[in-house]
């Protein structure tokens, strides 16, 4: 894993989670425990702080930051897909994170909720517990999201954090 530290800002990682060598992860990040970061992740966390709770599974290809008026929170057990760009936002437990969605500050999204793939957050919106978001820009619909959906894609990644930690191995 690439760990950069800009000053005295110093990335924090639990020694159960899982940052894959490609992914970079620069300043104040906080990775709980068997929480993953995967290939060409961005985790840059410069003029505020990235916290990152425990089970939660950062894909292939998201960037997540802060600003210095907003941090970036992500709760515990939350699946952030691929090519995510989170900056600034709030998110609960349980959430999913659709591919290509892009979640901007002062974003809340609660507990449970869904953020379809490619949808894009505006600034401020709220997503409250178990509604779904869709669109561009996103329209918040009370569509309750597939609990056992998100609850196998956390698994999934969990076991796959596991997997790639013991047998990972570079070839060239």
């Amino acid at each position: 894993m690439t760990l950069y530290a800009l000053g005295d800002r110093e990335p924090t990682i639990d020694p159960t989670a899982f940052v894959h060598p490609d992914a970079v992860v620069i300043g104040d990040v906080r990775i709980g425990p068997e929480s993953s970061v995967w290939p060409s992740a961005v985790l840059r966390g410069d003029h505020g702080t990235i916290y990152i709770g425990a089970g939660t599974s950062v894909q292939d290809g998201s960037v997540v930051h802060c600003t210095r008026e907003w941090d970036t929170t992500i709760g515990d057990r939350c699946v952030i897909g691929h090519l995510v760009h989170l900056e600034g936002c709030r998110l609960g437990n349980d959430t999913l994170i659709g591919s290509g969605s892009v979640v901007l500050q002062g974003v809340i999204v609660g507990d449970g909720a869904l953020v379809a793939a490619q949808a894009l957050l505006t600034p401020g919106v709220h997503v409250p517990e178990l509604h779904t978001a869709m669109g561009v820009p996103a329209k918040v619909s009370d569509r309750h999201p597939d609990a056992t959906l998100i609850a196998n894609a956390v698994e999934t990644y969990r076991r796959n954090a596991h997997w790639y930690a013991a047998d990972l191995r570079r070839l060239d």
